[in-house]
């Protein structure tokens, strides 16, 4: 198709994306390019809603199937989800609160777990399982909700920069309902952490950023580094070629707290929806100066068939600053999840556990009981 066939299309696209259309957007580009997002040519045109209006930043790929209606909240151990709302001058959002039942007294832990787009917290905690996990070591969970009036398709706007910086937008929205717990719940504060899928790993990655004082550590899967792009078109540039590292941090991060948050990343090499250069991009971004020397490589196969490699990367102390998990063959899909959720790949090692081991291993040193590392 020659360009000047392309402009009526785009154009529209255009129109669709100011709007707040994004689904239709994507849907008419992908169908303008006659591609799909991993490079294949489109199948032929079929009736299918789920083909003709795919989900807008986490369009299927192998080992994922498309998100179902949102269910009760599940029941996890002991503990059970309950649904709350938050709200603060920047905006408000629902949430939904894990809190496990017979855990010995004590500062707890807390996770904040952020959804991909066209997900829904009960979704993906089906998917995860964090729930479960969190049940096992104590920990509190929060399963924020985004709401279709931000962005019609459910994503975590990482691409505005509006929602990019500290205190204000999405981060201040997220970082003051991470705080309400704190002050209503036995949190420990040296123990809070976030992670997220996709437009969710990207928000998560922003986050820990704009709040380290906050957030002791972050896990990012199959995301963006922050400041990957500031508007609609470029989140679909770095989501299809990646972003370079070292991409700029947009301004107001780190603050006076510029310490580095310890990051574990997972991202599939099969990935045709976020580039995997992506997540490189990432642990350069976390990696920062504090790392020293090449990381330490290990090879490994989870027992569900895929193979990874793990990349340690250890600060100036010795102690492993970041890890990056690429998994093998795996698509768009959190890796070890349950197919009970969307956007899983039960075949991959499990990345729910090995975050939270993560995360117990990085608590905020200044804020840990002697102010030490436990």
């Amino acid at each position: 198709m020659k360009f000047d066939d392309l402009m009526p299309g785009m154009s529209e696209a255009t129109r669709l994306t100011r709007t707040g259309r994004l689904v239709e957007a994507t849907a008419l580009i992908q169908r303008l390019l006659g591609r799909q997002p991993d490079g294949r040519a489109l199948a032929p045109p079929t009736a299918d809603a789920r083909v003709l209006e795919p989900p807008t930043l986490d369009l299927a790929a192998e080992s994922v199937r498309v998100a179902e209606p949102a269910r009760p909240p599940p029941e996890s151990g002991d503990g059970r989800m309950t649904a709350h709302r938050f709200a603060n001058a920047a905006g408000s959002r629902d949430y939904r609160l894990f809190v496990p039942a017979g855990a010995p007294e004590g500062p707890r832990p807390l996770i904040v777990m952020l959804h991909g787009c066209t997900q829904t917290p009960e979704d993906f905690a089906a998917g995860t399982r964090m729930n479960l996990l969190a049940q096992q070591h104590g920990c509190i969970v929060v399963w924020p909700a985004q709401a279709s009036g931000a962005n019609p398709s459910g994503c975590w706007n990482w691409f505005r920069p509006e929602d990019q910086g500290r205190d204000r937008g999405e981060p201040a929205i997220l970082a003051g309902l991470t705080r309400e717990i704190m002050r209503s719940r036995d949190v420990d504060p040296a123990r809070v952490y976030v992670a997220g899928l996709s437009a969710g790993g990207a928000k998560a990655a922003i986050l820990a950023l704009a709040y380290p004082e906050l957030f002791a550590a972050v896990g990012v899967h199959s995301g963006l580094a922050c400041g990957a792009a500031r508007d609609l078109p470029g989140a679909f540039t770095a989501m299809r070629q990646g972003t370079a590292p070292g991409r700029h941090v947009p301004h107001g991060h780190h603050g006076s707290h510029g310490r580095p948050v310890p990051a574990i990343v997972f991202h599939g090499d099969r990935d045709g929806t976020v580039n995997p250069k992506n997540g490189e991009a990432v642990v350069t971004q976390f990696a920062g100066g504090a790392v020293a020397g090449a990381p330490r490589v290990e090879r490994g196969r989870a027992p569900g068939g895929r193979s990874f490699t793990r990349a340690l990367h250890a600060g100036r102390d010795g102690r492993v600053l970041v890890e990056h998990w690429t998994v093998h063959g795996a698509g768009h899909a959190w890796a070890g999840g349950s197919a009970e959720g969307s956007y899983t790949d039960p075949r991959g090692p499990d990345a729910s556990r090995e975050m939270l081991r993560f995360f117990l291993e990085h608590p905020t040193a200044d804020r840990a009981p002697g102010g030490g590392q436990s």
